[in-house]
């Protein structure tokens, strides 16, 4: 079985920064793409952004230019770096390890980040 867990949410001022972290336990981190999503009171869940395990990055319009996603294969750990915070990014944040080829889709428990002054 595998675990992420999330770390680095909170509370900031709109206009400032945090770095969401995603731990992940067992052997399957450098195969994974691995994603950040995120979910807003009464809204679904939404793609953030999402890197392969060759590095290659997506990321959702909303937040394009403002976020970037990354991953340390070394620390098991990917990262989402969100600057340019506004009140409409507050959600929880949640970390997704998949493959599809082996078959596998993992969630984190999530991180509340919320933008408000």
């Amino acid at each position: 079985q595998v675990q992420l867990v999330e770390s680095g949410g909170g509370l900031v001022q709109p206009g400032g920064s945090l770095r969401l972290s995603c731990a992940a336990s067992g052997s399957i981190f450098r195969l994974s793409t691995m994603g950040w999503y995120r979910q807003a009171p009464g809204k679904q869940r939404e793609l953030v952004a999402t890197i392969t395990s060759g590095g290659n990055t997506n990321a959702a319009d909303s937040v394009k230019g403002r976020f970037t996603v990354s991953r340390d294969n070394a620390k098991n750990t990917a990262y989402l770096q969100m600057n340019s915070l506004k009140p409409e990014d507050t959600a929880v944040y949640y970390c997704n390890a998949r493959n599809i080829k082996l078959r596998y889709d993992y969630w984190g428990q999530g991180t509340q980040v919320t933008v408000s002054s």
